[in-house]
């Protein structure tokens, strides 16, 4: 995909975590089991992409009741660790949603003022016929479908259709796979392009073996997800996953006392 042509100020890019999943286990994780079962939980994060003039942020996640009805540890609101890097929600203007499922949507209120971001077809998706089916529906909340929609008819949704600029050095790329809408963000730092790859891949292993994690749209796109990631990252170890804990043993914690809290992903991984 090539280093960047226009100039452009290296973003800051941190991963805010705000809740886990004790529970679930390595067979849970990926197509077809694992025969080596035993725990492998999950971390839940949203992105913080911090420009010389502006924040982006990626994805929302959810709030406590929402947490309590899905049976996931809620830890703290992300508005803490946002705050905590400098990044007031009241005062973002542009959310990007990798996708629509109830863990990187919510928590809408948190952000009154911005514009968010998605596909096309995602959209389409959690409001079309493909919600008939309980099997596709269930990752999906029907109040975070409807809050998107009164978004639309307030000015306040901003579509995309593939690959698309949101400002120098910053992009959302079209993958599907895990939603048929996901997108993914690449975004220049300090150590190249990254990736953000939210739920295109929730652990490293996912990407890393090429098993793919079982809630899906679609297992081939998922796979070709998996390559377009690597194309698009100057290194292997520049893409994020979405749910992986070990992103916060291989980063540092943006300052100290955000052990745990907030890690930061554009520079070296420890």
């Amino acid at each position: 995909m090539g280093r960047l042509t226009a100039v452009a100020e290296p973003y800051e890019v941190y991963a805010v975590h705000y809740a886990h999943n004790a529970n679930a286990r390595r067979a849970n994780n990926f197509i077809g089991g694992d025969p080596h079962d035993g725990p492998m939980p999950l971390d839940y994060f949203v992105w913080a992409i911090k420009g010389p003039e502006r924040a982006f942020v990626f994805d929302t996640g959810f709030d406590a009741p929402m947490g309590e009805k899905r049976n996931r540890q809620f830890v703290r609101s992300p508005s803490v660790g946002l705050k905590a890097i400098g990044v007031e929600p009241g005062d973002v203007r542009d959310v990007i949603l990798s996708h629509m499922h109830y863990d990187h949507c919510g928590n809408y209120d948190l952000f009154p003022h911005a514009r968010y971001h998605v596909q096309d077809i995602e959209m389409a998706y959690c409001t079309g016929r493909c919600m008939c089916h309980g099997g596709l529906r269930a990752p999906f909340e029907e109040a975070d479908v409807v809050a998107i929609v009164r978004k639309l008819f307030a000015g306040r949704v901003a579509f995309h259709d593939g690959v698309e600029e949101l400002a120098p050095g910053l992009t959302v790329h079209h993958v599907g796979g895990h939603s048929k809408g996901l997108q993914v963000v690449r975004v220049w730092t300090r150590r190249g392009w990254m990736v953000l790859a939210s739920d295109a891949s929730h652990f490293y292993a996912n990407m890393e073996e090429g098993r793919a994690f079982p809630i899906m749209h679609s297992h081939e796109d998922t796979l070709a997800g998996y390559n377009t990631m690597r194309k698009l990252a100057d290194a292997s170890n520049a893409i994020i996953p979405g749910h992986d804990p070990l992103v916060l043993q291989r980063y540092p914690a943006a300052k100290p006392g955000l052990e745990g809290i907030v890690a930061r992903l554009d520079v070296e991984p420890i």
